[in-house]
């Protein structure tokens, strides 16, 4: 691979209602996307949404990372094969994961162009373990998943109650079978939400509920165990306890019957070691912003992999290419069981051309080369530039 040109932008799309979380709320994607462009011609496209709350990025601190340091690193070097230059975006500065996200999506996705294959084929560990694995740090030995349509939740934001059973109603209407509701801030007055929830939509929708880190785990415990004995059918609760509180997610796991799912707590694969090897959860949320891109979110599922659990795989407020390449992440690994990438289904509008097709709750995936995107239009892009 060598790399010719650089390309740096914003997109802008708004949302259908705005997002609300226990942290924070939002009413349009506002993302950096890059452009990746190869000697020969191929492209490839990347994105990074601004999650301060999460990683500590900001748009303007993602874009002068990428400019600053990622783009130059990859620029000094000639040519090499995709993992040298995956190692390069990882090595090349501390932190930043979403902004090394964006650039990683990009080199994947043109490499699986190059390779001429569609990228979960690209991801996926080949038949043969024997013969040199495309997938990077994951042993030959295992086999390939590649599933051409994948099912996601879709994600009820925070709101009064006679509001978000409304939006859950409509969630199933439009085929969605797992909904996640956004909890955490008013402590047990969230089981109203819960039980209201669960009486309009019926017992076969499966209700998972994410609290953000906004309980404690003497309350998570309380809450989920009048959960459990009023029969309201928790598929898990996300992040129950702060992120560091590895401890408390322990007890929460320990003291009731209901999964729990590591998110804040799980950014790289030193994290998904501890959190299994403190049996803090029960799988792992893997996210592409916070894991630093692919490379490193295959290392956490092969982690979870070693301990014989399952990963569920999640979003931030990312459009289509970045939700995407989450798609194809799942799609070529099968230890990834819970799908939460709803970020286009919020979307009210997709500027994209081509890529997966997000219709409903289903993701069926391209069979044309990488991504699959060929171009984004123009009306939803400001500030494009080539990095020097």
């Amino acid at each position: 691979m060598k790399i010719a040109k650089i390309e740096m932008g914003i997109v802008r799309i708004p949302l259908i209602t705005p997002f609300k979380t226990a942290l924070r709320t939002v009413e349009e994607v506002e993302d950096v996307i890059v452009r990746i462009t190869s000697a020969n011609g191929e492209t490839g496209y990347g994105e990074a949404p601004p999650t301060k709350a999460i990683t500590g990025e900001t748009l303007e601190s993602i874009q002068e990372t990428i400019a600053g340091k990622i783009a130059p690193a990859l620029r000094s070097m000639k040519e090499g094969e995709p993992e040298d230059f995956l190692k390069k975006i990882q090595s090349c500065c501390a932190g930043n994961s979403s902004a090394k996200a964006a650039m990683d999506i990009a080199v994947y996705d043109l490499a699986a162009r190059e390779a001429g294959v569609p990228l979960y084929r690209y991801l996926a560990p080949r038949s043969d373990p024997q013969q040199e694995r495309r997938q990077f740090g994951i042993p030959g030995s295992q086999s390939a998943g590649e599933r051409r349509e994948i099912f996601t939740d879709l994600t009820i934001s925070v709101n009064p109650v006679p509001q978000m059973v409304e939006d859950a109603k409509i969630a199933v209407k439009r085929g969605f079978t797992e909904i996640k509701i956004k909890v955490g801030k008013e402590g047990e007055k969230d089981l109203e939400r819960i039980r209201a929830i669960r009486e309009a939509v019926g017992e076969t929708v499966g209700i998972r509920v994410d609290a953000n880190q906004g309980w404690t785990p003497q309350a998570a415990v309380k809450i989920l165990t009048r959960a459990e004995k009023m029969g309201l059918q928790l598929s898990f609760v996300e992040q129950p306890v702060k992120a560091e509180d590895l401890e408390g997610m322990a007890y929460v796991k320990a003291h009731t019957h209901t999964m729990v799912v590591a998110d804040e707590s799980c950014f790289h694969p030193s994290d998904a070691q501890d959190v299994f090897a403190k049996d803090a959860a029960d799988m792992v949320n893997i996210k592409l912003m916070k894991a630093g891109g692919l490379y490193e979110a295959n290392k956490i599922a092969e982690i979870a992999r070693s301990y014989g659990r399952n990963c569920m795989i999640g979003c931030m407020l990312e459009s289509k290419i970045a939700v995407s390449a989450a798609a194809h992440f799942t799609a070529a690994q099968d230890v990834v069981t819970a799908v939460d990438l709803d970020g286009p289904s919020l979307c009210a509008e997709d500027p994209y051309i081509g890529g997966p097709r997000f219709e409903g709750a289903a993701i069926r995936m391209n069979e044309t080369p990488g991504l699959g995107i060929i171009g984004i239009k123009e009306a939803y892009l400001s500030d494009w530039q080539e990095l020097r």
